[in-house]
């Protein structure tokens, strides 16, 4: 009997390698062999813990981009050899088609920002029109657009505040640094516009409750007990309210004397390792025959909450617009007063950029100029 005739596999000039990192993540790069040579470009390009869907579907995306690279590469070898030459180097793609899967990305990478990319879409076709293709994004197409939204565009004949700009010039700045890590472009051209030119966003205004209005809301009854509980819990650690509701008794732990918290959060999907302080811990209910798995905090929708909060904080005597995200500023205004440093402020916070934990440190500061400036005229 003839013995079955052995095939030759091609090996592949460049093939999709990764390496593990300390931290848990896989860090992609390409093995080039080529006219006897090996080689290996770093993607900068990383595959994440799959923890859950969104990381899951991140990590898809990411592979797909890698693989486009990869066939790229593959393609530029073989005309190389047959000595074609790349009519371009940036392919022709038009912007709007780009947008829109740029947008699709961002969905499977679980950020909720579809309806700006949206509105921005519409904002750059009425801009530039629907033929403009991403090798025509050049600075003066940048700097046009930033003109644009802060001089021409008036949905309904409406002002528009300058955070709906930042907005929209984020959502842009956005796709274009994907549509560079893609290699569809070489840089992204509002990196060539300088700071002041760029439309920054405006410093939002934190409502918070002082040390004087936390004990008035202590103080005053409430109809529902858990949802004071809930944001007098979260005045005192600092907690979102969608960090508050997801919370079970497992995630409840002492170490030695000290109860502390171990939570992912909803918003980051980052861990945070959180002591909790006595007055903390006293608004926590009885945990009783409950399993770990068994919620802390039994509560009604965001909306129902914040419609709650609105009747307390008038009987407490507090003439402020609450809703139940002020408890967290009161926390980082509370630390930042009583003396603790930024830096751990930021990390009880579990805030990613320390510039974010700066808007408290401000509040803070305005507060000391205006105790000091009590003594103005009172010595002739």
């Amino acid at each position: 009997m003839a013995r079955p005739k052995k095939i030759n596999k091609t090996k592949e000039p460049v093939r999709l390698r990764m390496k593990n990192l300390s931290n848990g993540n896989k860090s992609l790069y390409l093995d080039i062999y080529h006219d006897g040579e090996r080689s290996y470009e770093y993607l900068k390009m990383y595959l994440i813990p799959e923890t859950d869907y969104n990381a899951k579907m991140q990590n898809q995306a990411t592979l797909t981009a890698a693989n486009a690279i990869k066939s790229k590469r593959i393609i530029e070898m073989t005309n190389g050899k047959a000595g074609i030459k790349p009519a371009s180097d940036t392919p022709k793609v038009y912007m709007l088609d780009w947008m829109k899967t740029y947008m699709e990305n961002q969905a499977k990478r679980g950020k909720k920002d579809k309806w700006q990319i949206k509105k921005a879409i519409d904002i750059i076709k009425a801009y530039a029109g629907e033929r403009v293709t991403m090798d025509m994004i050049d600075k003066p197409f940048c700097q046009g657009y930033i003109d644009y939204l802060l001089t021409e565009y008036r949905p309904k004949g409406k002002v528009v505040s300058k955070f709906t700009c930042h907005n929209y010039y984020r959502v842009l700045n956005g796709a274009l640094n994907a549509a560079v890590r893609a290699e569809i472009l070489k840089e992204n051209p509002f990196n060539k516009i300088s700071s002041s030119e760029k439309i920054h966003k405006p410093e939002s205004k934190r409502e918070y409750m002082t040390i004087d209005e936390v004990r008035s809301l202590i103080n005053t009854p409430m109809n529902n007990e858990a949802v004071k509980g809930a944001y007098l819990f979260s005045c005192f650690c600092g907690l979102r309210m969608s960090d508050i509701k997801g919370l079970k008794w497992k995630n409840v732990f002492c170490d030695g004397e000290q109860y502390r918290l171990e939570v992912m959060m909803q918003k980051t999907k980052s861990p945070l390792y959180l002591p909790l302080s006595s007055e903390a811990l006293k608004w926590m209910p009885k945990r009783g025959d409950k399993s770990g798995e068994d919620k802390i905090f039994t509560l009604p929708s965001p909306a129902g909450i914040n419609r709650l909060l609105k009747p307390w904080v008038q009987k407490a005597g507090i003439c402020k617009h609450v809703t139940f995200h002020t408890a967290r500023h009161t926390f980082a205004t509370m630390m930042l007063t009583l003396g603790a440093d930024l830096y751990t402020t930021s990390k009880l916070l579990g805030h990613t950029d320390m510039r974010t934990t700066q808007i408290y440190a401000k509040i803070v500061n305005r507060k000391k100029d205006e105790a000091v400036n009590l003594v103005n005229g009172l010595f002739g």
